[in-house]
């Protein structure tokens, strides 16, 4: 059974939907700056949260940012699809921080009020609520389910998302994810001392970390009997995916790069295409030391010595967690559709232990026919997704 992407739909740090963010790729434009209320590097989405409530006529409630970025990529990749009996329709949806955002806002005002009687509803960790909540204003209520896997979600989600049409549970699926910048996070990253003070350098031999990003990408899945029936057309198909887990370590990648080797491979064999078939890799390549020698280790394991075309698109966005395997999945279909191969930003000196180089420009001489996407998380959670062009 093939799988089409048939919308797609992204907000980040360079860009409020699709074709901004495809300009801003194209011209080689960050969107990573540093911040005046933070004092960090960080790829914010130029919209603040009420602005996103009247961009979209909203009620004036407490929204999470994570439900608001992911509203507004949700939006994008469902477009003017509309509900219909006949046609088997899910939602899935990734997020690390849910509503931390604003467990992190009132949690100082309601640990020091005595008078409190009762849990404020802020202080709810609603990975599961902004799911639902994104749900609602879309009219779906079939299949809705929420992943949370760390940097993998996004990945996770999409890939779930398939494996549900495949079993013939679903016809057409909305999946993707979306996450914003917390303050646990960005203390978190700099307890671990991998957070880069200057711009993040993904597989520079110089590189000290990464940058945070916020952000939300979705792309809809579709089977040929959907398609049939809304009459989109297909934009390239998902045609492998798989996720490993090597268990290494709570946070740090294995040094053989286990995991992410097997991920890679399985969703290869998943595909029925050979290694020397991805015309490009869209990395994980987050800029921290081991994160990037792990996964170049494992690119070396699949590939020998004929390494594809490859590049990490955080220094454009940062690192958007639990978005940033479907942002990076979003971006992997615009390169497919022109034939691009996306670079990689702020690279100077290949790796010592490997020597890799990733792609520095944007080459539209390129022709696509598979491309490999990596998104790995805390824990070992590899995942790859492999999006091929429809012949």
């Amino acid at each position: 059974m093939k799988i089409f992407v048939t919308r797609i739909g992204v907000v980040s740090a360079i860009g409020l939907n699709v074709e901004e963010n495809l300009a801003s790729l194209i011209s080689r434009q960050t969107g990573i700056k540093k911040s005046s209320q933070h004092n960090l590097m960080l790829g914010e989405v130029k919209l603040s949260d009420q602005s996103i409530i009247e961009k979209y006529n909203l009620p004036q409630k407490d929204y999470s940012r994570t439900t608001l970025l992911g509203l507004l990529a949700a939006k994008e990749a469902w477009g003017k699809n509309e509900i219909n009996s006949t046609i088997k329709t899910g939602f899935i949806s990734a997020t690390s921080a849910g509503g931390m955002d604003k467990m992190e806002k009132y949690y100082t005002q309601f640990s020091q009020n005595e008078n409190n009687s009762g849990t404020h509803p802020s202080l709810v960790f609603d990975n599961g609520g902004t799911t639902e909540v994104i749900a609602k204003e879309l009219g779906l209520s079939g299949y809705i389910g929420t992943i949370s896997t760390a940097c993998s979600s996004g990945a996770n989600a999409i890939m779930h998302g398939a494996r549900l049409i495949s079993a013939g549970k679903l016809d057409r699926v909305l999946v993707g994810g979306s996450d914003p910048i917390v303050q646990y996070n960005r203390k978190g990253f700099s307890s671990l001392n991998i957070y880069d003070e200057e711009l993040c350098k993904p597989f520079d031999d110089s590189r000290k970390g990464l940058n945070l990003g916020e952000g939300g990408g979705f792309l809809l899945l579709e089977n040929e009997e959907s398609i049939s029936k809304t009459g989109n057309t297909p934009l390239c198909i998902l045609s492998g995916w798989n996720n490993s887990t090597d268990a290494f370590h709570q946070t740090a990648s294995s040094a053989n790069g286990k995991g992410a080797t097997l991920s890679m491979q399985r969703a290869l064999e998943k595909a029925k295409i050979s290694h020397d078939k991805i015309s490009y890799i869209n990395a994980h390549g987050t800029g921290t030391s081991n994160n990037d020698l792990s996964e170049s280790t494992a690119i070396q394991n699949v590939f020998g010595e004929k390494i594809p075309p490859f590049s990490s698109t955080k220094g454009f966005t940062g690192h958007t967690l639990a978005a940033a395997g479907a942002i990076e999945a979003v971006f992997s279909v615009q390169a497919i559709l022109s034939n691009a191969i996306l670079p990689s930003l702020n690279f100077s000196t290949a790796m010592s232990e490997t020597g890799f180089i990733p792609e520095t420009t944007f080459r539209i001489d390129a022709n696509l026919e598979h491309v490999l996407s990596n998104s790995f998380g805390f824990g070992g959670n590899c995942t790859s997704l492999i999006f091929s062009k429809i012949q």
